[in-house]
Protein backbone atom coordinates (compact mmCIF):
# COMPACT_ATOMS: atom_id res chain seq x y z
CA UNK A 1 0.00 0.00 0.00
CA UNK A 2 1.12 3.90 0.01
CA UNK A 3 0.14 6.14 2.50
CA UNK A 4 -2.33 8.71 1.54
CA UNK A 5 -3.19 10.06 4.83
CA UNK A 6 -2.43 10.51 8.47
CA UNK A 7 -4.99 7.69 9.75
CA UNK A 8 -3.02 4.90 7.30
CA UNK A 9 0.13 6.14 8.96
CA UNK A 10 -1.00 5.74 12.04
CA UNK A 11 -3.13 2.67 11.44
CA UNK A 12 0.11 1.09 10.23
CA UNK A 13 2.47 2.29 13.03
CA UNK A 14 -0.23 0.98 15.90
CA UNK A 15 0.31 -2.85 13.78
CA UNK A 16 3.99 -2.45 13.13
CA UNK A 17 4.52 -1.49 17.17
CA UNK A 18 2.20 -4.71 18.06
CA UNK A 19 4.29 -7.72 15.75
CA UNK A 20 7.87 -5.66 16.96
CA UNK A 21 6.60 -6.05 20.21
CA UNK A 22 5.15 -9.68 20.35
CA UNK A 23 8.61 -10.68 17.96
CA UNK A 24 10.89 -8.97 20.89
CA UNK A 25 8.75 -10.91 24.04
CA UNK A 26 9.22 -14.11 22.54
CA UNK A 27 12.73 -13.67 21.94
CA UNK A 28 12.93 -12.80 25.67
CA UNK A 29 10.40 -15.83 26.22
CA UNK A 30 12.84 -18.13 24.98
CA UNK A 31 14.64 -20.51 26.60
CA UNK A 32 16.00 -23.79 26.40
CA UNK A 33 13.68 -26.64 27.59
CA UNK A 34 10.92 -25.08 26.03
CA UNK A 35 8.79 -26.12 23.21
CA UNK A 36 7.52 -24.09 20.33
CA UNK A 37 4.28 -25.03 20.73
CA UNK A 38 4.44 -23.26 23.71
CA UNK A 39 5.83 -20.13 22.22
CA UNK A 40 3.73 -20.12 19.82
CA UNK A 41 0.89 -20.09 22.01
CA UNK A 42 2.61 -16.75 24.07
CA UNK A 43 2.67 -15.35 21.17
CA UNK A 44 -0.65 -15.85 19.86
CA UNK A 45 -1.70 -14.58 23.75
CA UNK A 46 0.10 -11.44 23.26
CA UNK A 47 -1.43 -10.60 19.86
CA UNK A 48 -4.92 -11.11 20.66
CA UNK A 49 -4.69 -8.56 23.79
CA UNK A 50 -3.66 -6.29 21.40
CA UNK A 51 -6.74 -7.20 19.34
CA UNK A 52 -4.46 -8.02 16.43
CA UNK A 53 -4.38 -11.48 13.86
CA UNK A 54 -2.55 -13.35 13.13
CA UNK A 55 -1.79 -13.10 9.34
CA UNK A 56 -0.15 -16.60 8.62
CA UNK A 57 -3.00 -17.97 10.28
CA UNK A 58 -5.71 -15.39 8.03
CA UNK A 59 -4.17 -15.78 4.90
CA UNK A 60 -3.42 -19.09 4.66
CA UNK A 61 -4.60 -20.97 7.49
CA UNK A 62 -1.49 -21.28 8.83
CA UNK A 63 -1.50 -23.79 11.54
CA UNK A 64 0.06 -21.52 14.11
CA UNK A 65 0.14 -17.78 15.13
CA UNK A 66 3.93 -17.42 14.15
CA UNK A 67 6.75 -19.33 11.78
CA UNK A 68 9.24 -21.22 14.34
CA UNK A 69 12.10 -22.36 12.31
CA UNK A 70 14.82 -23.68 14.45
CA UNK A 71 18.45 -24.76 13.06
CA UNK A 72 18.31 -26.74 9.16
CA UNK A 73 14.82 -25.25 8.73
CA UNK A 74 14.73 -21.92 6.55
CA UNK A 75 11.48 -20.81 6.87
CA UNK A 76 7.55 -21.42 7.73
CA UNK A 77 8.50 -23.74 10.83
CA UNK A 78 5.42 -25.18 12.39
CA UNK A 79 5.44 -24.79 15.68
CA UNK A 80 5.02 -28.46 17.68
CA UNK A 81 5.27 -29.80 21.02
CA UNK A 82 8.11 -32.43 20.40
CA UNK A 83 10.19 -29.34 19.33
CA UNK A 84 11.92 -28.68 22.00
CA UNK A 85 14.68 -25.86 22.06
CA UNK A 86 18.39 -26.32 23.21
CA UNK A 87 21.34 -24.40 24.11
CA UNK A 88 22.76 -23.36 21.17
CA UNK A 89 19.93 -23.62 18.09
CA UNK A 90 19.73 -21.34 15.76
CA UNK A 91 16.12 -19.60 15.76
CA UNK A 92 13.80 -17.59 13.91
CA UNK A 93 10.74 -16.49 14.75
CA UNK A 94 8.84 -14.80 12.50
CA UNK A 95 5.62 -12.71 13.26
CA UNK A 96 3.09 -10.71 11.25
CA UNK A 97 -0.72 -9.88 12.26
CA UNK A 98 -3.51 -7.82 11.01
CA UNK A 99 -5.00 -4.90 13.25
CA UNK A 100 -8.04 -2.21 12.05
CA UNK A 101 -7.65 -3.57 8.78
CA UNK A 102 -3.41 -2.88 8.65
CA UNK A 103 -1.06 -5.45 8.51
CA UNK A 104 2.78 -5.78 9.72
CA UNK A 105 5.25 -8.39 8.98
CA UNK A 106 8.52 -8.76 11.21
CA UNK A 107 11.23 -11.10 11.62
CA UNK A 108 14.10 -12.14 13.41
CA UNK A 109 17.10 -14.91 13.90
CA UNK A 110 19.06 -15.46 17.09
CA UNK A 111 21.02 -17.83 18.96
CA UNK A 112 19.68 -19.07 21.68
CA UNK A 113 21.99 -18.65 24.68
CA UNK A 114 25.91 -19.95 23.98
CA UNK A 115 26.71 -19.92 20.56
CA UNK A 116 27.56 -23.91 21.32
CA UNK A 117 27.47 -24.55 16.89
CA UNK A 118 28.85 -21.07 15.90
CA UNK A 119 26.07 -19.45 14.68
CA UNK A 120 26.57 -16.12 15.84
CA UNK A 121 28.87 -14.78 12.60
CA UNK A 122 25.78 -16.08 10.48
CA UNK A 123 23.44 -14.04 12.43
CA UNK A 124 25.31 -10.79 12.91
CA UNK A 125 25.54 -11.09 8.68
CA UNK A 126 22.12 -11.08 8.29
CA UNK A 127 21.31 -8.60 10.65
CA UNK A 128 24.29 -6.18 9.22
CA UNK A 129 23.03 -6.79 5.52
CA UNK A 130 19.77 -5.55 6.45
CA UNK A 131 20.70 -2.48 7.64
CA UNK A 132 22.90 -1.66 4.84
CA UNK A 133 19.99 -2.51 2.42
CA UNK A 134 17.28 -0.32 4.30
CA UNK A 135 20.28 2.63 4.39
CA UNK A 136 19.76 2.33 0.86
CA UNK A 137 16.33 2.42 -0.24
CA UNK A 138 14.67 5.11 -1.13
CA UNK A 139 11.47 6.22 -3.86
CA UNK A 140 12.92 5.92 -7.23
CA UNK A 141 15.57 3.34 -6.06
CA UNK A 142 15.76 0.14 -8.46
CA UNK A 143 14.71 -3.11 -6.29
CA UNK A 144 16.88 -5.06 -8.30
CA UNK A 145 19.55 -3.04 -7.06
CA UNK A 146 18.78 -3.56 -3.43
CA UNK A 147 19.06 -7.30 -4.26
CA UNK A 148 22.33 -6.93 -5.42
CA UNK A 149 23.49 -5.23 -2.83
CA UNK A 150 22.57 -7.95 -0.52
CA UNK A 151 23.81 -10.86 -2.28
CA UNK A 152 27.30 -8.89 -3.36
CA UNK A 153 27.54 -8.17 0.46
CA UNK A 154 26.73 -11.62 1.83
CA UNK A 155 29.48 -12.86 -1.16
CA UNK A 156 32.35 -11.11 0.53
CA UNK A 157 31.44 -12.65 3.97
CA UNK A 158 31.79 -16.10 2.56
CA UNK A 159 27.39 -16.74 2.45
CA UNK A 160 24.85 -17.28 -0.03
CA UNK A 161 21.37 -15.86 -0.48
CA UNK A 162 18.49 -17.81 -0.49
CA UNK A 163 16.67 -16.89 -4.05
CA UNK A 164 13.86 -17.56 -4.22
CA UNK A 165 12.01 -16.16 -0.61
CA UNK A 166 11.71 -12.79 -0.91
CA UNK A 167 10.40 -9.39 0.81
CA UNK A 168 7.45 -7.50 -0.52
CA UNK A 169 4.93 -4.89 -0.25
CA UNK A 170 2.20 -5.06 2.67
CA UNK A 171 -0.23 -2.62 4.32
CA UNK A 172 -3.73 -3.91 3.56
CA UNK A 173 -2.85 -7.52 2.67
CA UNK A 174 -0.08 -9.99 4.40
CA UNK A 175 1.53 -9.82 0.46
CA UNK A 176 1.31 -7.21 -1.79
CA UNK A 177 3.28 -5.64 -5.11
CA UNK A 178 6.33 -5.42 -5.29
CA UNK A 179 5.81 -9.14 -4.53
CA UNK A 180 9.54 -9.94 -5.48
CA UNK A 181 12.27 -8.11 -3.48
CA UNK A 182 14.73 -10.80 -3.76
CA UNK A 183 17.77 -11.21 -1.90
CA UNK A 184 19.52 -11.33 -5.15
CA UNK A 185 19.97 -9.49 -8.82
CA UNK A 186 17.36 -9.81 -11.32
CA UNK A 187 18.03 -8.09 -14.49
CA UNK A 188 14.74 -8.50 -15.75
CA UNK A 189 13.07 -6.60 -12.70
CA UNK A 190 12.99 -3.11 -13.38
CA UNK A 191 10.68 -1.89 -10.46
CA UNK A 192 11.52 0.74 -8.53
CA UNK A 193 10.79 1.56 -5.02
CA UNK A 194 7.74 3.77 -4.79
CA UNK A 195 7.75 6.82 -1.85
CA UNK A 196 5.21 6.27 0.62
CA UNK A 197 5.07 2.58 -0.27
CA UNK A 198 5.03 0.15 2.28
CA UNK A 199 7.22 -2.89 1.69
CA UNK A 200 8.98 -5.93 4.20
CA UNK A 201 12.35 -5.67 3.77
CA UNK A 202 13.68 -9.50 4.47
CA UNK A 203 17.60 -10.90 4.44
CA UNK A 204 17.62 -14.67 4.20
CA UNK A 205 21.37 -15.46 4.16
CA UNK A 206 22.55 -18.96 4.22
CA UNK A 207 26.23 -20.95 4.82
CA UNK A 208 24.95 -23.45 1.83
CA UNK A 209 21.86 -23.60 0.03
CA UNK A 210 20.23 -21.30 -2.68
CA UNK A 211 17.09 -22.21 -2.84
CA UNK A 212 14.19 -23.17 -0.33
CA UNK A 213 12.01 -26.16 -0.96
CA UNK A 214 9.46 -27.66 0.54
CA UNK A 215 10.30 -30.44 3.33
CA UNK A 216 9.24 -33.92 3.23
CA UNK A 217 6.30 -34.26 5.59
CA UNK A 218 4.13 -31.03 5.57
CA UNK A 219 3.25 -28.80 3.25
CA UNK A 220 4.40 -25.50 5.13
CA UNK A 221 8.38 -26.10 6.36
CA UNK A 222 11.06 -24.97 3.98
CA UNK A 223 14.76 -26.30 3.71
CA UNK A 224 17.67 -25.34 1.88
CA UNK A 225 18.22 -27.21 -1.36
CA UNK A 226 22.04 -27.91 -0.07
CA UNK A 227 21.58 -28.19 3.49
CA UNK A 228 23.30 -25.78 6.48
CA UNK A 229 21.95 -23.07 7.81
CA UNK A 230 19.94 -19.83 7.19
CA UNK A 231 19.68 -16.77 9.20
CA UNK A 232 16.63 -13.99 8.22
CA UNK A 233 16.00 -10.51 9.68
CA UNK A 234 13.01 -8.40 8.41
CA UNK A 235 11.74 -5.02 8.88
CA UNK A 236 8.46 -3.83 7.74
CA UNK A 237 9.51 0.28 6.43
CA UNK A 238 7.75 2.90 4.63
CA UNK A 239 9.55 4.22 1.33
CA UNK A 240 10.31 7.80 1.88
CA UNK A 241 12.66 10.37 -0.32
CA UNK A 242 15.33 9.54 2.01
CA UNK A 243 15.89 7.01 4.43
CA UNK A 244 13.09 5.16 5.26
CA UNK A 245 10.72 4.92 8.39
CA UNK A 246 11.26 1.37 10.32
CA UNK A 247 7.89 0.80 11.47
CA UNK A 248 8.95 -2.46 13.15
CA UNK A 249 12.25 -0.84 14.62
CA UNK A 250 10.73 -1.51 18.48
CA UNK A 251 12.02 -5.20 17.54
CA UNK A 252 15.26 -4.12 18.14
CA UNK A 253 16.90 -6.74 15.89
CA UNK A 254 19.10 -4.51 14.26
CA UNK A 255 21.11 -3.80 17.92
Amino acid sequence: MSITSDAEFTGMQKISECVAQVLKAMREYCKPGINTLELDEFGGRLLSQMGAKSAPKLTYGFPGHTCISVNEVVAHGLPSASMVLQEGDLINIDVSAELDGYWADNGGSFVLGEDKHNHAALVKASKEILESALSQIRGGVKIADIGRLIETQAAKRGYKVIKNLAGHGVGRSLHEEPHDILNCYDRYNTTRFKKNSIVAIETFIATQSTYAQTAEGDKWTLKGNKGGFVAQHEHTIMVTGGLPVILTQANEILD
